[in-house]
């Protein structure tokens, strides 16, 4: 059938009501968001944005509602779509942008993608990878993987990738997302090892989408954790507290689930497990921790400077 570009559909939307068909890849996808309230009666208050891309550049995509619990754990990073019957809308000027592996990608920022079940009624197919052709132009998924060597001279909330192993991860606790409000955050604290320092990447790992992945972190198991931030401290001593907190657009990966994943072909991903073969088993689980009370930053050592 005769497609579009996102391209195209920047130049062209205002003047027109019904959109061709698009081929595009996902580049990133943000965790699901319950907008639900007691005096509105939706079904189904959800919604939840992707990057996508083609040949001309990159757009949000928003499913809407019902269209959530029925495609969100299908649409994954990398996966190839064919849109049809979908709306375009200006974008919503406060949503988090995640930061594109590809610096040179053209942003389309001023209209996102609209899927909703009816006005009109979005037909989503997802096109297997086998079937993808070199010829759509359809640009790969590419990360910004780092190792801890590196990551002591990134400067505070630096987008960034990484891969470790696993050697302490906390229980989960909570925070709330306000002060007085009845909603929380739940979140938990990991160390993960590559080999090219002595110190753990320190991850602060809130709960995205990935339930099932988010509860079954343990020592020992390689964990993948992309877009996440760098916090450092920038009031006391910089170099002690630099940690990683998740973003809206993180995921996180462990062991069973990199199967098929596009980071695999990483440069540095294929580099941490030449590495891992390098360790001995029995020596590195002696080093790992589970559980209990972790309190990070640490307070300083005397009631004075405190």
């Amino acid at each position: 059938s005769k497609l579009t570009s996102l391209g195209q559909l920047e130049m062209t939307w205002r003047s027109r009501l019904h959109f061709h068909p698009l081929l595009v890849r996902i580049l990133h996808k943000s965790r699901l968001r319950y907008y639900g309230k007691p005096e509105k009666k939706l079904d189904m208050p959800y919604q939840a944005y992707f990057e996508v891309a083609d040949g001309s550049g990159m757009m949000s995509m928003v499913l809407w509602n019902s269209l959530c619990p029925e495609w969100y754990n299908s649409l994954k990073v990398g996966t190839v779509l064919l849109l049809e019957q979908y709306a375009i809308k200006t974008s919503y000027p406060f949503k988090t942008q995640p930061t594109p592996g590809d610096s040179q990608m053209k942003r389309f920022a001023t209209i996102e993608i609209s899927l909703n079940v009816r006005d009109p009624p979005t037909k989503i197919s997802i096109i297997p990878e086998e079937m993808v052709k070199p010829e759509w132009g359809l640009p790969e998924v590419k990360y910004r993987f780092i190792t801890r060597s590196e990551l002591d001279d990134l400067p505070h909330n630096h987008s960034c990738d990484i891969i470790g192993l696993v050697t302490f991860v906390g229980r989960a606790e909570r925070a709330r997302k306000r002060e007085h409000g009845e909603d929380f955050w739940l979140y938990r604290w990991a160390h993960a090892i590559d080999g090219t320092s002595d110190q753990p990447f320190i991850l602060e790992l809130f709960a995205t989408s990935q339930p099932d992945v988010f509860e079954n972190i343990h020592p020992m198991t390689y964990l993948v954790c992309t877009q996440m931030r760098v916090v450092r401290d920038l009031s006391e001593n910089p170099s002690s507290t630099i940690y990683l907190t998740t973003s809206n657009e993180s995921q996180i990966f462990i062991t069973g689930w990199h199967k098929g994943q596009p980071y695999t072909k990483d440069t540095k991903v294929k580099n941490f497990i030449q590495w891992t073969k390098t360790q001995n088993e029995a020596d590195q689980m002696k080093k790992t921790v589970i559980g209990g009370y972790y309190p990070f930053p640490r307070p300083p050592n005397s009631f004075l400077k405190y």
